[in-house]
């Protein structure tokens, strides 16, 4: 595999993860449950009420 197939590999890879988990935040957001993420180095619990909203065309579309 060429490096510049490698980029791309690792490119579609990112973005399919990056859109994994902002499915899952919304979809955590929308059913009312919590998520835990890190900030500043400490675990921090974000009810559904404190999740933002993601604007992303790819939501819009699935409805």
């Amino acid at each position: 595999m060429t490096e510049e197939e490698m980029r791309t590999l690792h490119s579609k890879i990112n973005a399919g993860v990056k859109a994994a988990i902002a499915e899952a935040i919304e979809r955590h957001r929308k059913l009312g449950q919590s998520i835990s993420i890190m900030q500043d180095g400490k675990v921090v619990t974000l009810t559904a009420e404190e999740i933002p909203t993601i604007q992303s065309q790819h939501f819009e579309n699935k409805g």
